[in-house]
């Protein structure tokens, strides 16, 4: 008898990542449902297949971020696409031998629709939110937060909807306690960040006796606007070796005025200008991260992930979609001394880069920090096993 396939529901870049390895970890048939873009993660699991309509918003899920985002989404389709996405999740789960979130309260809400209406179990991942984003908020903060006030903090529904799930995985030991306290269940098996962060691609050949600066202008659309910003920074550092981590193609690279970008391949190219030769690699995010000294970021999990490996970031805010100045003042509560949000001035920039890497003190101070406060990888591991039981058992819940 053909076992009943597990339906994985998420919203967004690095859910899609964190829900394609599980699919990964999972013997049985999978289907997935993006609720936001196509899912391209799952693509690369074997046998996974891709149930429900497409979402593509050119805020890239972050129609909260500013009006101007919310405008175009909505002009995209949003109302209409997402309440369809609910009748497809609702159609899709049945039969399924459990339904897996992986994402914040609104795929939780549609999650929880389409199990109960299956009567299937339900498996809620949220790596989203984090009881230390309300490190130092208080009410002055929150108010100025409003469009993100589900994001700081869970909403009184989404406790609700988690205390009915028949497990909860959280993103680190202080977002445990927050949620147990509240009487929901959650249990925090580890960091799924880490779990998610690449070994090393390939190996790096880089001068030695110099550090070395990730620049990580991140997936979202931010990157037109914060890449021209970091090679202006590595330009004023002569004698630190950067290093971007590219996730797009070529064509996508957006440089300052006065710079040219020469392509060796696939893989690598050279962006030059103001005297300086910065090394742009795609395909090679784990190595990067694991040469670098230090970190010049807008991106959401892959600063967390350089933290989380104990390297300071400097961090600069963007008009969007995603790194606004409200998402990095929440990612800076996260990660406390281990990211230092600055102006978008390349000068500054340099001199804070400059700072954290000759400041011993503030280095092992930042480096204690993200380790601390991301945590150790091994949350997939647990959760795929806590999927198999559930998955497995025939669970059946009374709707």
């Amino acid at each position: 008898m053909t076992p009943a396939p597990v339906l994985f529901l998420s919203n967004g870049t690095a859910e899609d990542l964190i829900g394609a390895r599980l699919a990964g970890l999972h013997a049985g048939p999978v289907h997935y449902a993006p609720l936001v873009g196509e899912g391209q993660a799952y693509g690369r699991v074997p046998g996974a297949r891709r149930v429900g309509r497409v979402l593509r918003l050119p805020s890239g899920g972050f129609p909260f971020g500013s009006l101007r985002s919310l405008r175009a989404d909505l002009r995209a389709g949003l109302i209409r696409d997402s309440l369809g996405q609910w009748t497809d999740a609702v159609r899709a789960a049945r039969g399924a031998g459990a339904v897996v979130v992986v994402g914040d309260a609104y795929a939780l809400m549609v999650g929880t629709l389409a199990a109960r209406r299956a009567g299937t179990a339900l498996i809620h991942v949220q790596p989203l939110l984090s009881a230390h984003y309300l490190d130092g908020l208080g009410v002055v903060g929150a108010l100025r937060e409003l469009n993100a006030l589900g994001a700081n903090l869970p909403m009184p529904y989404e406790l609700r909807l988690a205390r009915s799930a028949d497990a909860v995985f959280v993103r680190d030991a202080a977002t445990e306690r927050y949620y147990r306290r509240r009487g929901v269940a959650a249990r925090f098996a580890g960091s799924f960040a880490m779990d998610v962060l690449p070994a090393p691609e390939r190996p790096l050949s880089v001068p030695s006796g110099r550090p070395v600066l990730a620049l990580l202008p991140g997936s979202r659309e931010d990157h037109r606007e914060s890449l021209p910003v970091m090679l202006r920074v590595a330009a004023r550092l002569p004698d630190v070796t950067a290093l971007v981590a590219w996730p797009h193609g070529w064509e996508a690279v957006t440089l300052p005025d006065g710079w040219t970008l020469h392509i060796q391949g696939e893989s690598e190219a050279w962006a030059t200008g103001e005297g300086a030769h910065v090394r742009m690699l795609r395909g090679a995010f784990g190595a990067v991260a694991r040469a670098a000294d230090a970190a010049l970021g807008t991106s959401g999990t892959a600063s967390e992930q350089l933290a989380g490996l104990g390297i300071p970031v400097v961090a600069f805010a963007t008009t969007g979609p995603q790194y606004t100045a409200g998402f990095a003042r929440r990612q800076g509560r996260l990660l406390g001394e281990a990211l230092r949000v600055l102006s978008p001035d390349p000068q500054a920039l340099a001199r804070g880069v400059q700072e954290v890497l000759e400041g011993g003190a503030v280095r092992a101070r930042a480096a204690a920090t993200g380790l601390n406060r991301i945590g150790p990888a091994g949350a997939l591991p647990v959760i795929a096993a806590e999927i198999r039981r559930h998955a497995g058992s025939g669970n059946m819940r009374s709707s």
